[in-house]
């Protein structure tokens, strides 16, 4: 039993969504297909895989179905938060009931008994530092901090289990600054954090990776990872 991760699907499995991904790239090309087979590979039936947002091309949930039984249909339990082009996202109480195999989350964290873990996340946001911040963009800033902090503080962790946040957004500004977010992860003891939106080699090295202050960071958007889930724990 383990715990993986991967953000940044990007499917458009409706017939009325046209978002060929391979404009962006080699590292896009056949992507979906990619991600099965080495998804299938991987993760197994009890394992739990986090889908860091951006899961669908879809406008309306409607239009998002296919890519969310496409995922459903892949071995372990989803658990997934919210990405910055999941337009399709609807009350959470509605998307919890599409599939048993399949956990949104927002403003609360799942529990993974089988490995110990608590899984918690949001979408995140741009932080203060970032080029062109502006008052719009710290109130919605602020707002994901909070959302962070209530999502943690869902979790019940026991004696010897583990924190897991997953983020859309990386969790700093590319100069790697302090921000809510990762003042919120330290205060509550978080063991990893995932997140992706980031896409191509310039861009890849704008997300902090690897520890600090007893926080590790992977960045697990899927042109970085090369469309396999990394695993995380267990």
């Amino acid at each position: 039993m383990a715990i993986f991760a991967i953000g940044d699907t990007h499917l458009s499995f409706d017939e009325r969504i046209e978002k060929p991904m391979d404009v962006f790239g080699d590292r896009w090309e056949n992507h979906a297909e990619r991600l099965r087979e080495n998804w299938e590979s991987l993760v197994g039936p009890e394992d739990t895989v986090l889908v860091c947002g951006d899961i669908s091309w879809g406008l309306r949930l409607e239009e998002a179905m296919a890519d969310l039984e496409w995922l459903d249909s892949l071995p372990g339990h989803k658990v997934i938060t919210k990405g910055n082009h999941d337009l399709w996202w609807t009350s959470i109480s509605k998307l919890n009931r599409i599939s048993p195999g399949l956990t949104f989350l927002h403003n609360t964290a799942y529990h993974s008994e089988r490995e110990g873990v608590w899984i918690c996340g949001t979408r995140g946001w741009i932080c203060p530092g970032t080029e062109g911040f502006d008052e719009h963009d710290d109130k919605i800033y602020k707002r994901e901090v909070l959302r962070l902090d209530m999502s943690l503080a869902g979790a019940r962790p026991a004696e010897g289990e583990a924190l897991i946040a997953a983020l859309h957004y990386p969790p700093c500004n590319d100069r790697f600054q302090a921000s809510g977010f990762t003042e919120t992860l330290e205060k509550y003891g978080v063991k990893t954090c995932v997140y992706g939106h980031l896409h191509g080699k310039e861009a890849f090295k704008n997300g902090y990776k690897g520890f600090r202050n007893g926080v590790e960071y992977k960045l697990v958007s899927l042109d970085f990872v090369g469309a396999s889930p990394v695993r995380i724990h267990g």
